[in-house]
């Protein structure tokens, strides 16, 4: 559905401090001001960074791991152009814009949002197992050949293993012997590049109000801007006299992870993807194919996992499916009861494929992918055409029964039941052509239902006058009956 709402994560180079991250979005704001129209732009809005609660995320799952993390909103103008054709040129050009930022458009709307179940994409391919860095390994792997899948979008690695790191590995022996311990240089540590709040809490008292402010001391960052700086950082132990950090303990640079996903306490990779110009069960089918072609490789103990809206849709599908066959047995068993016999009600139903029909057509015209909205209105046509294909066979059983001519029961049937049934199908198609043509906010949501109901009745219809009543003749042409006028006072003549 088109919301009118574009949510889009930017991953600057992990590490990247929060200003130059700012600096970064501003630039990308100006590219999408140049390729949105500004008249169709309502507002921009940026959240950048982590936060010091944990709390304001808790609800919101974009995939922001740090400081290079943020996400823009966009909210477009009513009478804007489709939502879906900015968000595509948004993905083709930023990227060429921008190569060392990495793009990825999220569920903007509640109802996505709702169905990926707080992932930030509705494809997930999860790599789960107790060696990190083979999982790592394999994630990229896999990763360039599902970026190859036809209608794949923003596939990218959630987690990240290139965290700028420092190392401080503290000389044991050497510490010693200044009379320096790991806690004293941990607590140095942290007062000189935090602040004294988490080691040392200090408050004063202001007098003239009684209250208690708390002081913070820290360094100041621009004293601790190299490695050099940070060697000739003192430290301060009781009793010992002070010794600076480069003295003591061997510092360099490196890596570690920026953030640690975990499935039932194992470590975990995720692979990302989102769909454009192409349906979420063919993608997945192809990446599924994609996971099994490379399973030979997979390390071991290690599990592969395809999840996602992917899961939610092949239940949602399979229930729906299954359901759709139990009506139509249903229908045809309670048919059964009431006209007393098997093959009346088997003439009834053979306007369902006609049905099914119609409502495939329909959704290929229009260019609607199979959706839960969709099936559920094929399950609704099918107890429409039902009923219309019972007013014809009750009819043409009477007509039998007086005519004693199969051919001639289904003729008079198709010419007297041709109102009524037109009636009942035209009151329906009109009733959904306002939800078909998916006007107004968030009507795209139920598009399909209607869109499936009309094509659907459309064809059944078509097939409830002329080959239901052709397939009654045939029937009961083969055992060719008596005019009720015609037959004996004291036969008890019951129709099979």
């Amino acid at each position: 559905m088109d919301g009118g709402q574009i949510l889009l994560h930017v991953r600057a180079p992990v590490g990247m401090r929060v200003e130059e991250t700012a600096a970064e979005f501003a630039a990308v704001e100006n590219t999408i001001r140049q390729l949105i129209p500004p008249s169709e732009i309502d507002t921009i809005v940026d959240n950048i960074g982590t936060y010091l609660s944990s709390i304001n995320t808790i609800y919101n799952n974009t995939g922001t791991i740090g400081e290079s993390d943020g996400d823009i909103e966009i909210s477009l103008n009513p009478g804007h152009a489709p939502t879906a054709n900015y968000v595509k040129l948004l993905r083709e050009q930023l990227p060429r814009c921008f190569p060392g930022i990495t793009f990825s458009f999220l569920p903007a709307d509640i109802v996505s949002q709702i169905l990926n179940f707080g992932t930030p994409a509705p494809i997930d391919v999860q790599v789960r197992g107790n060696d990190l860095a083979a999982d790592y390994a394999y994630a990229n792997r896999l990763l360039p050949q599902i970026r190859a899948v036809d209608g794949a979008a923003d596939v990218r690695i959630e987690q990240s293993a290139a965290q700028p790191t420092i190392d401080v590995n503290l000389d044991r022996t050497h510490a010693q012997y200044t009379g320096v311990t790991a806690a004293d240089v941990t607590d140095s540590l942290v007062v000189n590049l935090d602040g004294s709040s988490q080691v040392a809490p200090t408050y004063w008292l202001d007098t003239r109000n009684g209250v208690s402010y708390p002081i913070a001391l820290q360094t100041p960052q621009y004293k601790l801007d190299t490695l050099a700086a940070l060697r000739n950082l003192p430290i301060n132990a009781p009793g010992a006299p002070t010794t600076v950090l480069g003295g003591i303990a061997d510092i360099h640079r490196s890596q570690s992870d920026a953030v640690v996903s975990q499935y039932n306490i194992v470590p975990m990779v995720d692979i990302y993807a989102t769909t454009q110009g192409r349906d979420l069960g063919g993608v997945s089918r192809d990446i599924r194919k994609i996971i099994v072609q490379n399973d030979h490789d997979r390390p071991k103990g290690s599990i592969v996992a395809l999840v996602g809206q992917t899961v939610t849709m092949n239940s949602a599908y399979s229930g729906l499916l299954i359901g759709l066959v139990g009506a139509i047995v249903l229908v045809y068993l309670v048919i059964v009861v009431n006209f007393q016999s098997w093959s009346d009600p088997f003439v009834i139903i053979t306007a369902l494929p006609a049905a099914l029909a119609g409502i495939v057509w329909i959704l290929f015209v229009t260019h609607t992918t199979l959706s839960v909205p969709a099936l559920t209105g094929a399950i609704m046509c099918m107890g429409v055409a039902t009923a219309n294909s019972v007013l014809v066979i009750s009819f043409a059983r009477e007509q039998l029964d007086e005519l004693g001519d199969a051919t001639q029961a289904a003729i008079a049937a198709g010419f007297v039941r041709l109102r009524p049934v037109l009636m009942t199908a035209l009151a329906m198609i009109i009733g959904m052509l306002p939800m078909a043509l998916g006007l107004g906010d968030g009507g795209q949501e139920n598009a399909p239902l209607g869109r499936a109901v009309i094509g659907g009745l459309m064809f059944a219809t078509v097939s409830t006058l002329f080959f239901v009543p052709v397939m009654f003749s045939v029937i009961h042409g083969r055992n060719a009956r008596k005019p009720a006028s015609q037959s004996a006072p004291g036969d008890n003549h019951v129709p099979i």
